[in-house]
């Protein structure tokens, strides 16, 4: 227990004196800065006399919220305050610095012959003498003073402005409404120590600084303001907030100091300082006299010895220590120094509060210290190294190596070795479950308020008292962290969910240690500061073979076979304890136990080897791990032949979320054995459960040495036609509405499928084909496109190449092609299945049917929408005679046939084909079918080509939320959501909002499918416009022309959407004054749109305003004027008189109008379009006010 001391009042403790400041001054006084430093060294030393034994001594820095200083007070200040030293680090970096400074003077006089001062010590040895004490304590000289860092201990320094000459304060922290002077620790400690007469001035930036000591030697009046400041700033009332507030000084100098000063500046202002000096003490007394009563401010000061003491002479650090003792053991000194002791005692400190660590849950570790530990003796070091420094933030280090490298062992026994000096909690992260257990137990061991209540966040609370700066020194261990999507994953399904990485505490005084097997978690949570933990060398394995072995006399016996057995296990620990556990448990011999390993094929570990290889996270130490569990596989077989059963199952699927529910049904067994199976490989820890209980994974290495035993004992066939044979049954019916089943298969099944390079079964092609079309349903083209290859690689061989069933594979591969954008050979593809299947079927069968359907969709993508509309009709009219209006099918070929015409700018008719088809969807389907979704997100497009925006918003808002949530994320038709809200957004000028939108959809489409892909360009192409809406056109240019140039490459050069990138680029070019080149860019998409779409087409009409645009800007302006005047007819025709872009065509035309003059002409066309785009786009849209300018604009015109 500590001690209450003479601060009680009443019978009890005054919370001021656990939670008030403490505050440190120090004046100015040259070398006779010793005694200070002995003054503060006598009351640190009796302070840490009181400690409880064990505990960690206090450095100033820990006691102190403030510490203030001047000249070498200011120097002084720094080392202890911003460099952290205690007082025996400042005396001997203290001396060694006056001694280098001081020890031969650089000029003789302290005057030029002009009367000008001079210093007598030069600045540059002061300097370098500085930056050696700053690099001892791992600190830079060119470090900011204020670094931002968040300390206890806040420090600053004064000095004087030689073009003002006041005071100004140096700080290593921020204040709110107060300059800061951009300084490093050096330029500070030469700023503040700069004495008149001694060295030269110091620049920072534009200013100059000189010793403060002239206007603040005693500084106690700078840090009472600064205090004030920082924590009365409104009241400016401090005295209530302080504990302690001690004031020390250099002794007093006498005249011995003044001795060399000739001239009468020195000889007046020297005395000045030491008067000035004397009057502080006593004002300031006077000034805190109830504090100095209650024994809360202290002065310290020696008053007699020191008055021989010249300011520069080092060599009387003999004299200045027992000039100081003498002092401090006077009676009524020593009364004082005692108060302040006890004074200082009561300050909560993070050591105090470190007390309470240990009478309650200071150690929380689940093991014993292991007697067995061998070597790592230089990572141990380093390791403790690594947690003794200081820092301002939470110190965190990963450990990283193979799994049984010893990572475990190292840490259990660093943890054991720092016990003494910091808190150590230790959770295992080997599963959630296991995590959030074990934080629950360190909340109930620290008594934390709430822990026990149900559906608490108990990371979180946790977190929070671990990140209390005040409660001391701490050492997290999370064991085992080997998932990083365990980290970098939300805990829980809803919006906003932590990820467990953000429970990590965070308290400069706290450090965390990881240990994983995986490199990107190590890197991830530790980022550079990852120690890697290798295997052992022949020495340390041999000494850690001999501890582990309980008979002695093997060794002996075997002596010779030892390097060898050790050299065959890879010198790893877990293997070395592994086989000492196998001797000691069966008492057989090193000879036997070599002979074991010997025994089985090296096929095994040479896959094994392989595998890790190519991972590149492991070094060839795995093969040992490889054998050393071979041994436990056979005993698994021998214990339960229903377990290695399953083994032998898993070993054919992924390893990695594996359901129960794949694991093959058996009628010889019951619901028991089935479970105690799991159980056997659980207790061998080759699974590993999920929490949920129905899902688990099983141990790569496991997976990897039970493949090589099956195929050396021949049984790796037997069990891979069963896994087929299971994920058949299992995947027999897919459909877009049982994506939650199929996806706890897939990853398995395409496992069993394996890769391009291997004979396969007709039933592996058939589970190939089943992948395909699960992939294909989940927009994951690319892994979709190897399975159909496969299929069609062995249908094209059996049964032959115009089969159905073949013909049916190239149908599939076609469609996954054309959602890579490789449309010219979806095409050839699609033309082939369908000639060859109107031969073999018919022209009304419905697979002939879909091949119709198919080849539409992709020459709409082509751009050939007359073609492609014929393709569709054909497709409606034989699927409606076939399957019925409201058949699947028959909705999918309205749908498509409603897409084609909205290409072509027919959006009446594709209003209505997709009203149809939603309509009938949500009917037939249901309303949050992917097919719905498709229905919903195609009427919304075409409502904002019409230009009813905000009903197309909700829309495209209601089919990306569902897809979001049916589909997922990332899925190609869900990005697609994306853009189209991103467009419609930009449309109705909400452009910021917009780009964040289009900028997800391109990060998400280059992503998910490929730079260059159609889609991906159509994310540039909106982004570019978006930028170029906001008049960022350098941005948007190069939008653009990447989009135009890859889509020349990857589509054609006439293709519709190419055009738009012409166009587009067209209308940036004009943004910038490049009237030529714009023109030129859109006379060719205009030509080409006529050509390719037709004259009336909405897009050829676009180009036909731009191209207005650009000739009006060029004072082109009758030619300006008759394309306006086409554009706007057609508009009026084509679309609607109220259509935002029939308006862009009336607001152009007015335009036009206004700049030959024709104000009455141009007024009726402005208003016009004020009028409609108020009531179109809302008063605020950026076009409605653009129409509001040009009306008064044109108004001012005519007077």
């Amino acid at each position: 227990m500590m001690q209450q001391v003479a601060t009680v009042h009443g019978g009890e403790l005054n919370p001021l004196d656990s939670t008030g400041l403490c505050l440190l001054s120090l004046d100015g006084g040259g070398v006779r800065g010793l005694s200070t430093l002995y003054i503060l060294k006598g009351l640190m030393d009796r302070l840490n006399q009181t400690r409880p034994d064990g505990s960690l001594a206090k450095k100033p820095c820990e006691v102190f919220d403030l510490i203030g200083g001047t000249s070498t007070g200011g120097l002084i200040a720094i080392m202890l305050g911003r460099l952290e030293m205690d007082v025996d680090e400042c005396i001997m970096a203290y001396v060694k610095l006056m001694k280098m400074i001081f020890d031969k003077p650089s000029k003789r006089s302290v005057s030029s012959i002009f009367g000008q001062i001079k210093p007598q010590f030069d600045a540059n040895k002061l300097e370098g003498a500085i930056n050696e004490v700053i690099n001892n304590c791992g600190a830079k000289p060119t470090d900011l003073f204020n670094d931002q860092a968040d300390r206890g201990c806040r420090v600053f320094v004064c000095s004087i402005t030689q073009e003002t000459k006041e005071i100004v304060r140096l700080r290593s922290y921020p204040i709110r409404n107060k300059p800061e002077i951009p300084a490093t620790i050096c330029q500070a400690a030469r700023a503040t120590s700069a004495a008149t007469t001694f060295f030269e001035p110091v620049s920072i930036g534009a200013r100059r600084f000189a010793d403060g000591a002239l206007g603040a030697n005693n500084p106690v009046d700078e840090v009472e303001g600064e205090a004030s400041d920082i924590w009365c700033e409104d009241t400016g009332d401090l005295k209530p907030l302080v504990k302690c507030f001690i004031s020390i000084g250099t002794g007093h100098p006498g005249k011995k100091s003044m001795e060399d000063n000739l001239l009468r500046f020195v000889s007046k202002t020297l005395p000045a300082l030491v008067t000035q000096t004397e009057h502080t003490e006593k004002r300031f007394i006077a000034k805190w006299r109830q504090h100095y009563d209650n024994k809360r401010y202290f002065r310290f000061n020696v008053d007699q010895g020191l008055q021989e003491v010249g300011l520069a002479e080092y060599q009387e650090q003999g004299l200045i220590e027992s000039a100081t003792e003498g002092y401090l053991d006077h009676q009524a000194v020593a009364f004082r120094v005692r108060d302040c002791v006890e004074n200082l005692k009561l300050k909560q400190s993070n050591l105090a509060l470190l007390e309470q660590w240990q009478g309650r849950a200071r150690w929380q570790v689940p093991f014993e210290r292991n007697k067995h530990f061998t070597g790592r003796e230089d990572l141990l070091s380093g390791l403790i190294q690594k947690l003794q420094q200081e820092s301002d933030a939470t110190t965190k280090i990963a450990i990283m190596g193979l799994g049984g490298v010893g990572k475990t062992q190292l840490v259990l026994e660093l943890a054991h070795r720092v016990r003494e000096r910091c808190a150590v909690c230790w959770i295992p992260v080997n599963s959630l479950a296991n995590l959030q257990t074990a934080y629950r137990k360190v909340a109930q061991n620290l008594g934390l308020p709430g822990c026990d209540e149900i559906g608490v966040d108990i990371l979180e609370i946790v977190r929070t008292y671990l990140s209390d700066e005040t409660i001391g020194p701490w050492l997290l261990i999370l064991d085992n962290a080997d998932d990083i999507e365990l980290w970098t994953s939300p805990l829980k399904s809803e919006a906003g969910a932590k990820r467990l990485i953000d429970y990590m505490p965070r308290s400069r005084h706290g450090a965390i240690i990881w240990t994983t097997r995986d490199r990107k978690v190590a890197t991830g949570v530790a980022r550079e500061n990852v120690v890697t933990v290798r295997q052992m060398d022949e020495s340390g394995a041999s000494e850690m073979m001999r501890k582990y072995l309980i008979d002695p006399s093997r060794i002996r016996t075997d002596e010779g076979l030892l390097p060898g057995l050790l050299h065959k296990l890879t010198y790893l620990p877990l293997a070395i304890v592994q086989a000492a556990s196998y001797i000691n448990e069966t008492g057989e011999s090193l000879e036997t136990y070599e002979a074991l390993l010997s025994s089985h094929d090296d096929e095994a570990v040479e896959l094994l080897s392989e595998h890790f290889e190519d991972d590149g996270r492991y070094a060839d130490m795995e093969n040992a791990v490889a054998k050393t569990w071979l041994i436990s596989l056979e005993q698994i077989r021998r214990r339960s032949s229903l377990a290695f059963e399953y083994l032998g199952f898993m070993a054919c699927v992924d390893p990695k979320d594996i359901p129960r529910s794949l694991l093959p049904p058996s009628d010889r067994s019951s619901l028991k054995q089935q479970t105690d199976a799991i159980g056997v490989l659980d207790a061998f820890s080759f699974i590993t459960k999920h929490k949920d209980g129905s899902t688990f994974d099983l141990h790569r290495l496991v997976h990897l040495v039970t493949r090589g035993w099956l195929k050396k004992n021949g049984q790796l066939p037997a069990c891979h036609e069963q896994a087929v044979v299971r994920l058949s049954e299992l995947l027999s019916h897919i459909s877009q509405t049982n994506r939650i089943h199929w996806r706890l298969y897939i990853a398995h099944a395409q496992y069993a499928v394996g890769g391009d390079d291997k004979k396969r079964s007709k039933e592996e092609v058939d589970l190939a084909e089943m992948c395909g079309l699960c992939l294909h349903y989940d927009g994951r083209y690319r892994e979709a496109e190897t399975k159909y290859q496969i299929v069609l690689g062995y249908r094209e061989k059996v049964p032959g190449l115009e089969n159905p069933d073949t013909l049916i594979s190239v149908n599939n591969l076609s469609t996954v092609l054309a959602q890579k954008g490789k449309y010219e050979e979806a095409e050839a593809m699609s033309r082939h299945a369908l000639r060859d299947q109107e031969k073999l079927l018919g022209l009304q069968h419905p697979d002939t049917l879909t091949s119709v359907s198919n080849l539409g969709s992709i020459l709409t993508r082509r751009g050939k929408y007359e073609e492609a509309e014929a393709m569709h009709r054909r497709d409606l009219e034989g699927s409606e005679k076939m399957l019925g209006p409201e058949d699947p099918r028959t909705l999918m070929s309205v749908s498509r046939l409603g897409l084609v015409l909205s290409r072509q700018g027919m959006y009446k008719e594709a209003k209505d084909m997709h009203r149809r088809a939603l309509r009938s969807r949500e009917r037939v389907l249901g309303l949050e079918h992917p097919q719905t979704l498709s229905s919903v997100s195609n009427l919304a497009s075409v409502l904002s080509r019409q230009g009813k925006y905000e009903e197309a918003e909700a829309m495209h808002r209601r089919v990306l939320q569902d897809r979001e949530k049916v589909l997922g994320l990332e899925h190609p038709s869900t990005v697609t959501s994306v853009s189209n809200l991103g467009s419609v957004l930009d449309r109705q000028g909400r452009y910021e909002e917009a780009e964040a939108i289009h900028r997800r959809a391109l990060q998400n489409r280059e992503k998910v499918l490929w730079p260059e892909h159609p889609e991906t360009l159509t994310s540039v192409s909106n982004l570019g416009l978006v930028l170029d809406r906001q008049g960022r056109y350098e941005e948007a240019e190069a939008m653009h022309r990447r989009a135009l140039q890859d889509r020349e490459k990857v589509l054609w050069p006439e293709h519709p959407e190419t055009l738009t990138s012409v166009s587009n680029l067209g209308l940036v070019l004009d943004r910038q004054g490049r009237y030529e080149e714009a023109e030129a860019m859109h006379r060719r998409a205009l030509q080409n749109r006529e050509k390719v779409l037709g004259p009336e087409h909405p897009d050829t009409l676009t180009s036909v305003s731009h191209l207005g645009l650009v000739l009006d800007r060029q004072g082109r302006y009758e030619e300006a004027e008759a394309i306006h005047r086409r554009a706007l007819q057609n508009r009026e025709k084509v679309l609607w008189p109220e259509h935002p872009e029939t308006l862009t065509s009336v607001s152009n035309l007015g335009s036009v109008l206004d700049r030959q003059g024709r104000y009455e002409e141009a007024e009726a066309m402005h208003r016009r379009a004020l009028q409609d785009r108020e009531k179109v786009l809302g008063p605020e849209h950026p076009d409605t006010l653009t129409s509001f300018n040009n009306l008064v604009s044109v108004l001012d015109s005519q007077g």
